[in-house]
């Protein structure tokens, strides 16, 4: 077998593959509501992330807790003149009875419950933030997968049209009617059309397995549906950049958890600062008949005497982590600010190009590929001609599909750099 025919074979090996791969699942198409409903019920990393959420406000229950009192009792083992085991009769036994109870000073325990309520907004903020990074990703890998079987269905009038007149020049070189270079050229230009579509649909597949775990379904084959996409139409001229610099201030949440992480080290440090001073230890006593009098009542108080241990390492470190929170928030405005104005001059630029197009140009370019064979059968045109109007038909189809592709991402990428779902379709 020469080197031609196992490229031919191992096409076709690929093709027949890829085919039972898709009849393999069930096939089910979808718009973009639909998958956004089933991940949002189904998608396993944000249901884990919001676990995180109800542990967070498990640990404002925690906060809220006042410390419980100590009960202590201490009973005589063994009376050695009686010889009574567990001697503790009010007669000739020892028993002490105490009970103390922890008083927190400085506000320590208000300030615990703040930090376990922004520890809450930290958890919220990332939930909402992977929310937010996931709906990109699934929105956009959504138009990437119907703009691709767009493309991958561009092919088939080519391939259908190609494979027509391989066929009819078999036939007429057998008898001698066009040479076997031409029969070779049709043929040739056929199966560089069908790789080129298995490449396209390689690349579905690696979306689809993308698609297959946001919405949590390995079993099924979604078909992007866009029924009606009014989106094409929208002209980005009519948004301000610092309009839209202001929404995302609003509405990121990674800018909302460079805020709170701030917030939360700030009052961390309030915390620590009161840890240095000591709580105070109230308690009774009742003492049988150990103490300088039979049945003796005593009052306790206890502090501890901050002579060593001031909690200054803690309250440096917290000091420390508010300078570092600072840095991040600022890093973070910046980021928000120069992802907000990328989006926006890319989208400007992909809506400028797009609008130069003819709506109407790929309808009359399909029907002028349906002349141009049917000239080239009856010898009107030639073999190269045929071919280039195939090969310029074939990118032109593909550059339309891959612009709009591109302003479908664009606005996906601007309401991800804004945090907000501003332009649909």
């Amino acid at each position: 077998m020469n080197h031609k025919s196992q490229w031919l074979t191992s096409l076709l090996v690929m093709l027949l593959f890829s085919s039972l791969r898709l009849h393999a699942q069930d096939t089910l198409r979808i718009t973009l509501p639909e998958a956004e409903k089933q991940f949002l019920q189904k998608n396993l990393d944000l249901l884990a992330e919001k676990y995180n959420i109800d542990i967070a406000m498990a640990q404002v229950i925690q906060a809220r807790l006042y410390s419980n009192p100590n009960f202590s009792f201490n009973g005589n083992i063994y009376n050695p003149q009686n010889k009574k085991i567990a001697d503790v009769s009010n007669k000739t036994g020892e028993y002490i009875i105490g009970l103390q109870q922890l008083i927190r000073v400085a506000g320590k325990r208000n300030k615990e419950i703040k930090l376990a309520e922004t520890s809450t907004r930290l958890s919220e903020n990332r939930f909402f933030d992977l929310l937010r990074t996931l709906r990109f990703s699934l929105r956009s890998n959504f138009y990437n997968a119907y703009y691709l079987q767009n493309s991958i269905s561009a092919y088939n009038n080519q391939i259908a049209s190609l494979e027509s007149l391989s066929a009819s020049y078999e036939a007429l070189k057998t008898k001698g009617v066009v040479t076997l270079k031409d029969a070779i050229r049709i043929k040739s230009l056929l199966y560089s059309l069908k790789a080129e579509q298995n490449g396209l649909q390689n690349q579905l597949n690696d979306i689809e397995a993308e698609l297959k775990i946001l919405l949590q379904d390995n079993k099924t084959w979604f078909v992007s549906t866009v029924e009606k996409n009014d989106a094409l139409a929208v002209s980005f001229k009519q948004m301000k950049l610092p309009d839209l610099v202001d929404t995302a201030y609003e509405n990121r949440f990674d800018l909302k958890l460079a805020e709170n992480n701030l917030l939360y080290n700030q009052q961390n440090l309030a915390l620590q600062k009161a840890i240095a001073k000591p709580d105070i230890t109230l308690g009774a006593q009742f003492d049988k008949r150990g103490s300088f009098v039979d049945n003796a009542s005593f009052f306790n108080v206890a502090i501890d005497l901050p002579f060593f241990n001031r909690n200054q390492g803690n309250i440096k470190a917290a000091k420390i982590s508010i300078d570092q929170s600072k840095v991040v928030l600022n890093q973070q405005r910046l980021t928000v600010e120069n992802e907000v104005q990328s989006a926006y001059t890319k989208a400007l630029n992909t809506d400028k190009m797009l609008q130069s197009i003819d709506p109407a140009f790929r309808d009359e370019f399909e029907n002028l590929l349906k002349a141009v064979s049917e000239n080239f059968k009856k010898k009107n045109i030639s073999l190269i001609e045929f071919t280039d109007f195939n090969e310029s038909y074939k990118n032109n189809i593909l550059q339309i599909n891959e612009l709009q592709n591109q302003k479908m991402q664009a606005i996906e990428t601007l309401n991800f750099t804004i945090g907000k779902t501003i332009l649909n379709n």
